[in-house]
């Protein structure tokens, strides 16, 4: 079977969360240990960690949970059109432009301009269109992976594919299928042997999380939503060396705004908030991130103890049973408690060839919507879901 067209998955005007991949060229691994040349590209993995980060201050997407591993790395992501639709004309040309500016910083030396963000703005029916690709998945999927394969190619003098193609995609169809994959995402370096439990694995959502919770910060890479005053930027080109002005946009890409951070305030709260509306875009005014609602009915620290035993159960054979206390948040979602362990560790048994992931109803009623009698694995995936999901 063919892959499906994107729009079929999600549209820019339509909140949705999708499950991202991407992966290295034939799978190599370009973010790690390379097993043939024996050379380290581990510090890569900071490379598209910082670059997320930054995206998630200028777009109207929130990123929910990563993991960045050897040879791929996955997301989660929601995004936001009912966000980007509060901002001004101002934001949205500013933010598009610290993105897209249009020219190569390393060669003009120089910021987006007033006067760029003005010029923009006079051009209405781009402007439209800027706006939808600024909660627009695959556009997000395309500002992380071009700078990361220019970067790598430019280190390594060669030319030529980083990752393996367009990014795979499978929706977030319930609460079900979200808690399971952002399991699954925050668990595949301890699947992968690359550690040995969340507080190891560095670069995923749940480190950071953990981490931010123990105080530790960090140079923000977040963009500097603010253009330069047009007076200012040519007193600046005029009258500062050009070796000067090199050293100090170096400076300014380490740390655009000059703060420092908790690790995960880029990342979007985990517990959704009871007392706010659904309605309510909960948009973040930090320039951290799109907006502060949260994804899960579930505390944080409930979330962590349930990684934390599933982590545990790497081996089937010799899998406890889950705690009382947690089988309570299993349950509300319509997962069947004792197949948690498989539903986690063998998510990609269930739902690895589906675009889609969620209760088998959810699943059911989202293939009927394109026109499709049922998702692939969606019989499967029903073995861990209570009968009436």
């Amino acid at each position: 079977m063919s892959r499906p067209n994107r729009n079929e998955q999600f549209q820019a005007g339509e909140v949705c969360i999708v499950h991202a991949i991407q992966r290295c060229v034939r799978r190599a691994f370009l973010t790690g240990v390379d097993p043939v040349s024996g050379k380290d590209y581990s510090f890569r993995r900071e490379w598209i960690r910082r670059r997320m980060e930054a995206l998630a201050s200028a777009f109207g997407i929130d990123v929910l949970t990563y993991a960045i591993l050897s040879s791929h790395l996955h997301i989660i992501l929601r995004n936001r059109p009912d966000v980007v639709a509060l901002w001004s004309e101002e934001e949205v040309a500013q933010r598009w432009l610290k993105v897209f500016p249009g020219r190569r910083f390393e060669e003009h030396l120089a910021e987006p301009t007033e006067a760029d963000v003005q010029a923009l703005i006079r051009d209405q029916e781009r402007m439209a269109v800027i706006r939808s690709r600024l909660s627009d998945i695959s556009w997000f999927m395309r500002a992380l992976a071009e700078p990361v394969a220019r970067l790598a190619n430019a280190q390594e003098k060669c030319t030529g594919r980083f990752w393996e193609g367009r990014f795979k995609a499978q929706r977030l169809a319930d609460e079900a299928g979200l808690l399971a994959c952002a399991m699954y995402v925050d668990l595949n370096p301890i699947r992968a042997a690359m550690a040995e439990s969340p507080e190891q694995a560095e670069h995923t959502s749940a480190y950071d999380r953990i981490q931010a919770e123990r105080g530790a910060k960090i140079d923000s890479a977040a963009f500097d939503l603010r253009a330069v005053p047009t007076a200012e930027a040519g007193k600046k080109i005029r009258e500062t060396p050009v070796q000067q002005r090199m050293q100090e946009q170096k400076a300014k890409r380490r740390n655009p705004t000059g703060k420092r951070v908790l690790r995960d305030s880029w990342l979007a709260p985990l517990e959704l908030a009871s007392q706010t509306m659904s309605n309510d875009p909960q948009a973040h005014a930090g320039g951290l991130r799109a907006s502060d609602r949260g994804f899960l009915c579930m505390e944080w620290s409930k979330y962590l103890e349930l990684l934390q035993w599933t982590a545990a159960q790497r081996i089937k054979q010799a899998a406890s049973k889950v705690p009382q206390r947690l089988q309570s948040a299993l349950a509300s979602t319509g997962i069947e408690v004792s197949m948690w362990r498989d539903l986690v560790w063998d998510y990609k048994r269930y739902f690895g060839r589906s675009t889609c992931a969620g209760r088998p109803s959810t699943m059911s009623a989202d293939a009927r919507r394109h026109n499709r009698r049922c998702h692939h694995g969606q019989q499967k995936a029903s073995e861990c879901f209570l009968a009436s999901g």
